[in-house]
């Protein structure tokens, strides 16, 4: 009986030591290692973005409150300035605390944008700087929302859901401002000729 009770014993262990082999040398499945690859991926571009705008935004925000000549555009530039600094360097502190490089220059499109608008001046500049507001801020609305709901990043997450409620109070002003400077906001259809 006890020679009976050591085969059992010892049976029962070769197979417990086998499962737990198989079970480590079983790599996780390509889709799953794949689908945190990729949401990780999605936080992480989603976070470089995110940095990019914000720094356009701080930019474009000076660059306003030294060429605006409408009180309200030149109070609009100061905010964008003063929030999104604010906010940017909430997202430098994740963004470290995560691994996460962000970049350290306005990318071509916002220099594009920023280099277009400094060689306006007057009305100009303020009806140029706040359609461009408008559009940022609608833009940046839809991508700040989507992370903020299907961000896998629990962090990066709560920093988008946190962070939402100011761009859509930018947006809210931008638009008021908008109308002050003379312009409806949205674009402008074009007729066909001869009517």
């Amino acid at each position: 009986m006890k020679k009976l009770l050591t085969i059992a014993a010892a049976s029962a262990l070769a197979l417990s030591g086998s499962a737990l082999l198989n079970a480590q040398a079983k790599p996780p499945s390509r889709s799953s290692a794949a689908k945190t690859a990729s949401s990780a991926s999605a936080d992480q571009t989603f976070v470089r973005k995110a940095a990019a705008g914000g720094m356009a935004e701080v930019e474009l925000g000076k660059l306003a409150t030294d060429k605006a000549t409408n009180p309200q555009v030149k109070a609009f530039g100061q905010k964008m300035a003063d929030d999104h600094g604010k906010a940017n360097d909430e997202l430098k502190t994740l963004a470290k605390n995560k691994n996460i490089t962000l970049p350290s220059s306005l990318d071509a499109r916002d220099q594009a944008l920023k280099d277009r608008l400094s060689k306006l001046s007057g009305d100009a500049f303020d009806k140029a700087y706040m359609q461009a507001m408008l559009k940022d801020h609608r833009a940046d609305i839809s991508e700040f929302n989507r992370e903020s709901k299907s961000g896998k990043d629990p962090d990066v997450k709560s920093w988008a859901a946190k962070t939402l409620p100011t761009l859509e109070s930018h947006l809210k002003l931008a638009q008021d401002d908008t109308k002050a400077v003379g312009t409806s906001g949205m674009k402008k259809s074009k007729t066909p000729k001869g009517r």
